[in-house]
């Protein structure tokens, strides 16, 4: 366990029961290490993953990276530079894809139950008061978009529409609409203005023949069928189901662990580098909408 501040290393450490370090580069020249999970944050939770994951690639370990990959474009594309350089596996913490429900919409999806896939509506929604400008697209929003690229593909054309709730320097409530490289649209609803208590999740998928709804990450999945009148819908259940939310991060690391174990090459890697990156620059992209009004295009 290493951490920049003593205090938090030593309790960290304390309570797992491994030594503390203070600095990165002594604790990769001392330990044998296979993978570094940097669980840093830094402003907009994304800017202090930079320096820890070059270090780790530099010394030769598989990185699994909190989200968002970077807050700055330019070092989110280093790092996925330097993971391909090295031949190392670069996985991020894009735990929203990983639950059964999300696997079993996408086998659907994949033996042709929708048809041909038309549509995607996405929304997520949570409370959060931090303030910075755009904190709520580029903390939140590399999960929803991450979501929405592994049912539909690669995001070609971006147009954004932000709003600020009163009082708020934030652009804490957004409105995306998307075209993906293989046609298929799309649209993302995004707020830092609403509550915890209710669903904050909500992920639809359309097309020619059937149409599926994933409800709150995982609680219920619904598929309706264009000919049929039977609807079947999957439920969380008390026996065997996901315990909670934080199951999705059990479920994200031991998908990491186990590809890793399995040999995985880099680019096989679920929920990568190069997917979150992408993420990230739809966010840009977004952002930059936003600023001349304009649709932007993602280069390819």
């Amino acid at each position: 366990m290493c951490d920049k501040v003593q205090e938090l290393a030593d309790q960290a450490a304390a309570r797992l029961g491994v030594k503390a370090y203070y600095d990165m580069n002594e604790m990769f020249e001392a330990e044998q290490l296979d993978i570094c999970d940097v669980s840093t944050g830094g402003v907009e939770n994304g800017s202090d993953h930079y320096a820890p994951t070059m270090a780790a690639f530099e010394a030769g370990l598989h990185v699994l990276c909190e989200k968002p990959i970077s807050n700055n474009i330019e070092q989110a594309r280093e790092m996925v530079a330097k993971g391909r350089e090295k031949g190392l596996c670069f996985g991020v913490n894009l735990n929203h894809r990983f639950t059964p429900p999300t696997f079993k919409a996408k086998e659907w999806a994949e033996a042709g139950r929708l048809g041909e896939i038309n549509f995607i509506n996405m929304a997520l929604w949570i409370a959060n008061p931090r303030d910075d400008e755009f904190f709520h697209l580029r903390a939140l929003h590399p999960h929803s978009i991450d979501v929405m690229r592994f049912f539909c593909g690669s995001i070609e054309y971006v147009q954004a529409f932000l709003k600020r709730s009163e009082g708020r320097t934030c652009w804490s409530n957004a409105s995306i609409n998307m075209k993906f490289r293989n046609g298929i649209v799309g649209h993302l609803t995004g707020s830092y203005d609403m509550t915890t208590r209710h669903p904050m999740e909500r992920c639809e998928v359309a097309g020619t023949k059937g149409r599926f709804v994933l409800d709150n990450v995982y609680e219920d999945l619904t598929l309706w069928l264009h000919d049929s009148e039977e609807v079947t819908n999957i439920h969380n259940s008390i026996f065997g189901g996901l315990t909670g939310f934080g199951d999705t991060f059990r479920m994200r690391i031991h998908r990491f662990c186990e590809q890793l174990a399995e040999g995985a090459a880099p680019e096989d890697i679920d929920a990568s580098g190069a997917d979150a990156l992408q993420a990230q620059e739809v966010i840009e992209a977004a952002i930059k909408s936003h600023q001349t009004g304009e649709v932007v295009r993602l280069e390819v």
